[in-house]
């Protein structure tokens, strides 16, 4: 993408119109303007460019903020000139990095409606996920524009397509590089309301099929105040970003992304060495990843003694995070330095938050006994209620019975930042929204328990609790006593059988201590059976199976384990053992 001379930038900016005549609070895109309106020279991502070298300064391609508004402006004309509409819904499939983040601010601009999906998902999940949005065109890659031109009779209402990248002769036209070119003076905010659909994210569909969620102008603008507010994100900071909303967010808050030479679909294949050195070069103090990331990069800081002094705040999200983890970061960033572990939902989002001091040195002591995971006090913007598992919907918050504290149940939000509907899936608005009057809360589908201080404790996902003859048993709380073996990277509770559930415990390794045959992958096998035989919570657990590789896990952040697949392989593996 295109920069712009110094003098450039700033002549531009003052040609802008007058921003309290222009500018339209209620669109998240016109934070953006506010941001290089006071910091325009003030770098807003860095890409790396050029072959990597262990140890040695990394080439970037900058934008200022002052270039990312002039550009966002010139694409956001070219969109309207083609003929995107207020409403429209226009599908991205572009890799995460600086076009990305233009992109979709240009579209916001335009008053499209994004539609942003993981390729990661397999085609099968993404052809059908797209084809449920009907989207008006495809912003996207030579690659995803064959499959998509292939397959047009699935978007018939697809006829505003823009090529990113190298254009062949039948791929659509205009190019990214001809919006580009479009005179940001041509620009014309829409008419748009905090109510307006701003964008269409789908689910990671770890606990089944991705569900399209929208996500209105007030979803993003209280997304964005509530992470300013909790955690005193101030202009001026420098983010490494591993995950491509929070790069989003960044923009607006006035934070410089720096983009890591990374693939962040396979957030548990980053190469630690190419982030750290990022991190050093740029003096980040910022970072977001998922637990698979920072359980990598840990590992390996532990490893090597590296540090990483100018780390003074690490997020980590899409799965709890296990304590040691924290522990290898902590030891290793800025001595005041905080790690949190937000918590939510593609559907709500943040929810709630809590810092690593406050894990280390209370909660998981709890958490490896089986009690749990915290994860923290919520939102400024959120309430929330434990209330009595149900398989079934709950049309009315009247039909809703809460649950004291200590009591585990699924947990209920709501709030600016509580998503109202799917678009897509919409069956599964009934299971999933409650109605209380004008205001919708949103079945976080996690069960738990809040305590005395007012903390979710989260007990797993409601539709992975086993059911068995002697009780129910929860994922969070039997995992966290086989996880304490020193060999074990992770483990995942699954039933077997017809309901009432056989329970199962499927275990992973890690890679250094992975049995070298059968014989020793059982003599592991019996030391994690002993283990749970010591806990009154695990002792009805029978069965315990090494898993040959890693546990399965979504394309989203590498951490969330897909027990549904488990299940029927740890089936496949006992039926020997049954029929002796």
């Amino acid at each position: 993408m295109r920069g712009h001379s110094t003098d450039e930038m700033f002549a531009n900016l003052n040609r802008l119109p007058p921003a309290p005549l222009e500018i339209n609070v209620a669109n998240v895109a016109s934070r953006l303007q506010q941001v290089a309106l006071h910091n325009p020279a003030a770098i807003s991502m860095a890409s790396p460019s050029g072959r990597y070298v262990p140890g040695a300064s990394r080439r970037y391609r900058t934008l200022t903020f002052a270039d990312l508004e002039l550009q966002t402006n010139s694409i956001a004309a070219g969109f309207q000139q083609l003929g995107i509409e207020p409403g429209m819904r226009i599908v991205m499939l572009v890799r995460f990095g600086a076009d990305f983040i233009s992109l979709v601010f240009a579209l916001l601009k335009a008053g499209a409606v994004v539609v942003l999906i993981d390729p990661g998902m397999g085609r099968k999940n993404l052809i059908r996920c797209l084809e449920a949005t009907d989207p008006h065109g495809f912003v996207a890659i030579p690659a995803a524009h064959i499959i998509r031109m292939a397959l047009s009779h699935r978007f018939p209402h697809a006829k505003l397509n823009v090529t990113v990248g190298r254009r062949f002769g039948f791929l659509p036209k205009p190019s990214l590089d001809m919006l580009e070119g479009t005179p940001s003076s041509l620009y014309r905010p829409p008419s748009v309301s905090l109510d307006s659909p701003a964008a269409v994210i789908f689910t990671t569909g770890s606990t089944g099929p991705p569900k399209g969620v929208e996500y209105t102008h007030r979803t993003f603008n209280s997304q964005i105040d509530q992470l300013v507010e909790h955690y005193g994100i101030t202009p001026g900071g420098r983010d490494l970003s591993g995950f491509p909303l929070f790069g989003l967010f960044n923009a607006v808050m006035g934070t410089t992304t720096v983009i890591p030479d990374m693939d962040p679909t396979r957030p548990a294949d980053v190469d630690p060495p190419r982030l750290l050195d990022a991190i050093d070069q740029w003096e980040i103090n910022q970072a977001f990843g998922s637990p698979a990331l920072w359980t990598k990069v840990g590992k390996f800081l532990k490893q090597q003694g590296r540090l990483i002094s100018s780390l003074q705040r690490v997020f980590s999200a899409g799965a709890p995070v296990p304590p040691h983890v924290l522990e290898w970061m902590r030891d290793h960033m800025h001595p005041d330095g905080q790690m949190y572990t937000p918590y939510g939902a593609t559907e709500a989002l943040p929810v709630a938050s809590i810092e690593s001091r406050e894990v280390l040195s209370e909660t998981a002591e709890k958490c490896r006994h089986g009690q749990g995971t915290c994860v923290g006090r919520k939102f400024s913007g959120i309430q929330w209620k434990v209330i009595s598992i149900d398989d079934g919907p709950l049309l009315s918050v009247d039909q809703v019975k809460e649950l004291p504290r200590g009591q585990i149940g699924e947990l209920m939000v709501s709030g600016d930042v509580v998503t109202k509907r799917y678009v897509t899936r919409i069956d599964q608005n009934a299971l999933h929204k409650v109605q209380d009057g004008d205001r919708t809360w949103h079945r976080m589908g996690d069960v738990g328990y809040l305590d005395e201080l007012d903390r979710f404790w989260c007990c797993g996902r409601k539709s992975h609790r086993v059911q068995t003859n002697s009780g129910t048993l929860f994922t969070e709380p039997c995992e966290a006593i086989y996880n304490n073996h020193p060999q074990i990277h992770r483990c995942a509770l699954v039933g077997t059988g017809e309901k009432p559930l056989h329970p199962v415990i499927v275990a992973e390794p890690w890679p250094e201590f992975a049995p070298a045959d059968s014989v020793a992958a059982e003599n592991l096998a019996a030391q994690l059976r002993r283990l749970g035989q010591e806990n009154e919570l695990t002792r009805m657990i029978n069965d315990v199976l090494i898993y040959p590789k890693r546990l399965p896990t979504d394309i989203r952040h590498n951490s969330k384990i897909f027990r549904e697949q488990l299940a029927p392989w740890a089936e496949r593996q006992l039926q020997p053992k049954h029929r002796r």
